[in-house]
């Protein structure tokens, strides 16, 4: 996703700047009574279709406001295009951007328009606010779905083997030593595509915060450690007790991402720490992935706080530079509403629920979101530490497939990841490190 070419991003910014000037959009309203928003949003297929649905059936209820969208390019050259014109008092009326941690980096309290307390955020889950919370102020809503991280698993051979999903960690394991007994191979592991074995660590989150509530801000500060933190060591606990029961796929070192959902869908293999949200691709190919494929949170050690880690949606923010400020709040109430998330889901079959209150799935909604919308009404919830916290050490996935693969012990991996992560701290300026 991400590029080096400097001059394209430097190019396209200009070009996006002067497209954005010459169509006004801080003109005052048209003759006829009209007023026009500008709309920045990302360029893959998905989020395409997510923003034109949004457009579409706004203009269709407010006949008076268009939308104008404009598609700036994925990763780092998408970030420059949207800090160098947040930073020149260049940007659209609202925009497409991520969530969590990476929002601290536009400089929110200066950028872009604080919505606390604002009618806009009447359907938002609250369980979403912290996530586009920066100073204790709020900036945007829920773009599109969440993703659920943590195990994605084969329904039919838990009903073959007569399974219950697991609450606790004991139970898991007790599940894969009985599809073990069974001939069938209990965990999928691809290491060939080394970020896949981070799951099991980044997907705990919700057991590191049951157990230690503030790890997030005090492993920020440098305050904690994932190595003196017995909850946080939790994950990387996981990776080696499955190595050591032999629960992995043979060839699991070379093994692809594509390779461990095809043994998932098929039943060849029976759970996988993977994200929910890959999953529709499949749907072409293996139709029964929306029924055969169930998704449960990383279990831990307390059955009455069982729950799971998300990854939360992306958002849309008004910029505080916008001559527009109604039509802009009314298209983000637009987006965060029931209305708004059934125009989503007749474009782009969700692979998750929406953090939107009163939106609800459709019927023939992909098992996995339908599993997760269970933990969303639990508010049995936790973002992913990623979005709470803007440390993550570029070498985990090292790490990770080191434990995995039974070379390194959960405690030695934890003291490298620590080491790992202190130099970002540093890098970044953070206070404490």
């Amino acid at each position: 996703m991400k590029t080096s070419h400097r001059t394209l991003a430097t190019a396209l910014a200009v070009l996006a700047t002067a497209a954005l000037t010459s169509c006004g959009s801080g003109a005052e309203p048209a003759a006829d009574g009209t007023v026009t928003l500008s709309f920045m949003t990302g360029s893959d297929q998905s989020t395409v279709d997510t923003s034109k649905a949004l457009a579409n059936a706004f203009m269709k209820a407010n006949p008076t406001i268009k939308i104008e969208v404009e598609h700036q390019p994925g990763g780092s050259e998408g970030d420059n295009v949207i800090k160098t014109r947040l930073a020149t008092g260049e940007m659209t009326d609202v925009f497409w951007y991520n969530s969590g941690s990476l929002l601290q980096a536009l400089n929110p309290a200066q950028t872009l328009v604080d919505l606390t307390g604002d009618p806009v955020l009447a359907n938002v889950q609250e369980d979403y606010l912290p996530v586009v919370t920066q100073g204790g102020k709020v900036f945007g809503v829920p773009a599109t779905t969440l993703t659920g991280g943590g195990i994605l698993y084969n329904r039919k051979v838990y009903d073959k083997l007569g399974l219950q999903v697991p609450k606790t960690w004991a139970e898991f394991m007790a599940n894969n030593d009985k599809i073990k007994a069974a001939g069938i191979t209990p965990m999928i592991g691809t290491f060939k595509d080394t970020w896949t074995s981070q799951i099991f660590v980044l997907a705990d989150y919700y057991n590191v915060q049951s157990a230690a509530p503030t790890f997030a801000q005090d492993y920020t500060a440098g305050k904690v450690k994932y190595a003196s933190t017995p909850a946080a060591l939790g994950g990387f606990q996981h990776l080696a007790d499955v190595h050591a029961k032999d629960y992995l796929n043979k060839g699991y070192g070379s093994a692809t991402l594509d390779q461990g959902l095809k043994l998932l869908v098929e039943g060849k293999g029976a759970h996988y720490a993977m994200l929910s949200g890959l999953l529709p691709p499949l749907l072409a190919t293996y139709p029964q992935t929306a029924t055969d494929v169930g998704f449960f949170g990383v279990p831990g050690t307390d059955v009455a706080k069982n729950g799971a880690t998300v990854w939360e949606p992306a958002a849309i923010y008004i910029a505080k530079t916008t001559e527009h400020l109604d039509a802009a709040k009314k298209f983000l109430a637009f987006v965060a509403s029931p209305a708004g998330t059934e125009a989503v889901t007749a474009a782009v079959p969700p692979s998750g629920p929406y953090r939107v209150k009163g939106s609800k799935l459709p019927e023939d909604a992909l098992q996995v979101a339908k599993d997760l919308q269970i933990y969303i009404d639990n508010k049995a919830t936790a973002p992913a530490l990623e979005f709470l916290s803007p440390i993550k050490g570029p070498s985990l996935e090292q790490i990770t497939v080191a434990v995995g693969s039974g070379l390194t012990p959960p405690a030695e991996a934890a003291a490298q990841y620590d080491q790992d992560v202190e130099k970002q701290a540093k890098q970044l300026g953070l206070a404490g490190w």
